[in-house]
């Protein structure tokens, strides 16, 4: 990434056939700096305020020169509730009542591409419980659409109810019909084979998953 900010700048000045020390002057620096960071790789990496003042002087992004991704526009994120209650990856939790805790943002055209029934079934959860390693961990938060229930129930990880327990597990269509296999992506951990749909409440799809950097 440092060498395509470096090419980059590189090639702006080419182009527009610019000179080095004109623009060292623009950051404020020696007049071999700009010379020195793009043929000799010193400053590694231009300061963030050197940056911001050569992005603005060339009209591109930051990011072009090495900077952060701009964050999208305000009306391109959609703000998905988040629900105070734990998805188990384990035994399973007792839970009697959700209580939203806040609102996280996630790009729109993220969602729309992970939800194709649109975005007002989204939720996200906790997920507490280890037995959906390594795909899902404990303390990770699952984005869980609603829409994406049982009538659509094919392979893969869903938010489950069972006996008033609020589980997170993988389900695999069986060679039976009405019957799936409830399984723990973790060994260590049970799973249940060949269980009624008809025993199943499903809240809902989980399409994606995220947490601390571990």
């Amino acid at each position: 990434m440092i060498d395509d900010a470096r090419a980059a700048l590189a090639a702006l000045i080419a182009e527009r056939r610019e000179d080095y020390a004109n623009l060292s002057a623009v950051i404020g620096r020696n007049p071999s700096y700009v010379q020195q960071y793009l043929n000799r790789g010193s400053p590694r990496r231009l300061a963030e305020e050197d940056r911001r003042r050569l992005a603005e002087y060339f009209g591109v992004s930051e990011e072009k020169l090495g900077g952060p991704p701009a964050p999208p526009p305000a009306d391109d994120l959609v703000h998905v509730p988040l629900f105070d209650v734990g998805a188990a990856a384990g035994q399973g939790r007792e839970t009697d009542r959700e209580r939203q805790a806040g609102r996280l943002a996630f790009p729109r055209p993220m969602l729309r591409d992970l939800a194709s029934g649109g975005t007002d079934g989204l939720s996200l959860i906790r997920v507490e419980g280890a037995s959906m390693e390594p795909q899902i961990r404990d303390g990770d938060h699952i984005l869980v659409d609603r829409r994406d229930g049982a009538d659509r129930l094919r392979d893969g990880v869903y938010v489950l109810r069972l006996d008033d327990r609020l589980v997170v597990k993988r389900v695999v269509l069986g060679p039976v019909r009405g019957r799936v296999d409830i399984v723990s992506d973790n060994p260590a951990f049970p799973s249940w084979p060949g269980t009624a749909v008809a025993d199943l409440a499903v809240i809902g799809r989980v399409r994606w998953s995220g947490g601390v950097v571990r």
